[in-house]
């Protein structure tokens, strides 16, 4: 008998719609850091309807919520560390983040798993935010303006997972608009330069909270492939529950296993090994998508025994 498969048009609103749904840390990321917005251009609006000035809320927020320059500040308000990587008060900005966020984050969570996502996304603003406060603290040039420097946004928590995930599979690929497929890694690399250079020619805070969070995020992958997971002192995330749990022990009754010799133990090892570069490989050149059912569930076992 003959067999027809239908096969379904890609629906862009449905996958968004099923993504949101997904009790996982980067949609909840993105919604946090969407409804903290929303709850500030609520005050905006609120403060406009009874004739208050929007310079004067907006000063009111950024003194509470963004992370200042000055050390004395931030004694003051410590929660601010934390505050200013999820505050944003411009359209613009929050929308570059969050897709920087949502496309970086969807391949970050293909290879590494939700704890090592939440973990880095608050890491890496905790570097960009203190390498911000120790250059204007250390820099002459910024001598002046410290009593008055705030820093916002989820940019260096950005950056950390770009880069992160860029060192992570550097040959992973992406479609760009006006260069075709481009590696993951060289996207990175040129970020990380752009900021470097752009330091001096305004919103120089952002810039050095954007390479504080680079760094991190390489420092994390650098010890990661060394078999250091900086996540681990963090309870282990759950996905499927959406909350903190440490791993529970069991005791079962299982079948003793015939230990192996170390040459089949390593020839084994050498065979799965081969098999999850293939699959890389794979991808690099057209996608996740392209895997078959086996090849995602044998790299999604993988990244687990590294969780």
């Amino acid at each position: 008998m003959d067999q027809y498969t239908y096969r379904q048009q890609p629906n862009p609103f449905h996958d968004l719609k099923r993504f949101f749904r997904n009790s996982g840390i980067l949609p909840r990321l993105i919604m946090i850091n969407t409804g903290v917005w929303l709850l500030v251009q609520i005050v905006f609006l609120a403060g406009w309807a009874f004739n208050m000035q929007h310079a004067e809320l907006e000063s009111w927020i950024l003194h509470y919520f963004s992370l200042p320059a000055d050390p004395g500040q931030l004694l003051v308000r410590p929660w601010s560390l934390i505050t200013y990587m999820f505050l944003h008060t411009s359209f613009w900005h929050i929308l570059f983040n969050m897709l920087w966020l949502y496309w970086f984050g969807k391949i970050f969570t293909q290879y590494l798993s939700q704890r090592q996502m939440l973990v880095t996304y608050i890491a890496g603003g905790l570097a960009g935010g203190l390498l911000y406060i120790l250059a204007y603290n250390t820099l002459p040039v910024f001598r002046e303006i410290i009593p008055l420097a705030r820093a916002l946004g989820a940019s260096a928590s950005v950056m950390a997972i770009v880069t992160a995930i860029a060192f992570y599979v550097p040959n992973y690929t992406i479609q760009l608009l006006l260069f075709g497929r481009v590696k993951i890694f060289y996207l990175a690399v040129v970020l990380f330069v752009i900021d470097f250079f752009m330091i001096r020619h305004g919103n120089a805070g952002g810039h050095i909270a954007h390479i504080g969070g680079a760094v991190y995020g390489f420092i994390y992958i650098y010890y990661l492939r060394r078999g250091k997971d900086f996540s681990r002192m963090f309870p282990r995330f759950s996905g499927s529950s959406g909350s903190f749990a440490r791993k529970k022990t069991t005791y079962r009754r299982t079948k003793v296993k015939k230990p192996v010799t170390d040459e089949e133990y390593n020839r084994q090892r050498a065979e799965k090994q081969k098999k999850i570069d293939h699959i890389l490989d794979k991808i690099s050149r057209s996608g996740y998508d392209s895997l078959t059912r086996e090849e995602k569930e044998l790299l999604f076992n993988n990244s687990n025994k590294n969780q």
